[in-house]
């Protein structure tokens, strides 16, 4: 089985060079580029993007560069197109084609080495999988108590719910969301081997959660205080 990860990260974003400002001394993309580097069970390396500046931050942390054109670069781009063109791009070399592939969101700091080769294990126990993703429980952004603007202005509910619906988060059936951490994908069951729920189809029909307490995105400056705390508090060096 060749197992393969996929850093991926772009120059555009809403918070200037996010993908390389410091957190404890390193670009914040180190850390989950670091975890993927401490698996035993990856063999290649490869970091996409548009950015000259977090390509050769990914060489120098043994990350081969593929080179993501400005069209999948955009805000409305999608991350699967990033992660064809990539698969495209490995076929070009004549590259070792994957069976797994590790992708890494590169403004994710919360990344642990064991939660890599989990998550390929796995893959590799059960091939009827199509991918295993981390997920978090969080019931106060239950789905049940999202809204919408209605057509005069006002809040309705997002969903059609029938019947009384408590207003204790406790009461409400468990919710998970997918964390933007890493993703685990069995090739021959995803991306362009099959459909799964949206908006993640690409994923796969089959989709193994891997439950963890959170997970920390970078989309602001004050994003980078979280995620200096979570490496903290979770003890996370690769000195």
């Amino acid at each position: 089985m060749q197992i393969t990860a996929l850093l991926t990260g772009k120059g555009s974003n809403t918070l200037r060079d996010k993908n390389i400002l410091p957190v404890l001394g390193n670009p914040l993309m180190y850390y989950p580029a670091m975890a993927a580097r401490r698996s035993s069970k990856i063999t290649e390396f490869y970091a996409s993007s548009d950015s000259p500046a977090i390509l050769k931050t990914a060489e120098k942390l043994g990350y081969a560069s593929i080179v993501r054109p400005p069209e999948l670069c955009m805000p409305e781009s999608r991350h699967v197109d990033a992660i064809t063109h990539a698969l495209d791009t490995l076929q070009q070399r004549r590259a070792p084609a994957p069976d797994i592939l590790i992708v890494l969101l590169a403004n994710n700091i919360s990344i642990k080495t064991e939660w890599i080769d989990t998550a390929i294990d796995a893959l590799l126990g059960d091939p009827s999988l199509s991918a295993v993703t981390p997920a978090y429980d969080d019931q106060d952004h239950h789905p049940y108590r999202a809204k919408r603007l209605s057509a005069d202005g006002t809040i309705e509910s997002f969903l059609s719910l029938a019947g009384d619906v408590s207003t204790n988060r406790q009461d409400l059936p468990p919710c998970y969301y997918l964390c933007h951490n890493f993703w685990a994908l069995n090739l021959h069951k995803s991306v362009r081997n099959g459909t799964g729920q949206p908006p993640w189809s690409f994923m796969g029909s089959k989709v193994k959660p891997l439950i963890v307490e959170e997970s920390v995105d970078v989309h602001l400056q004050r994003d980078l205080l979280l995620c200096e705390d979570w490496l903290r508090r979770h003890q996370i060096s690769y000195e």
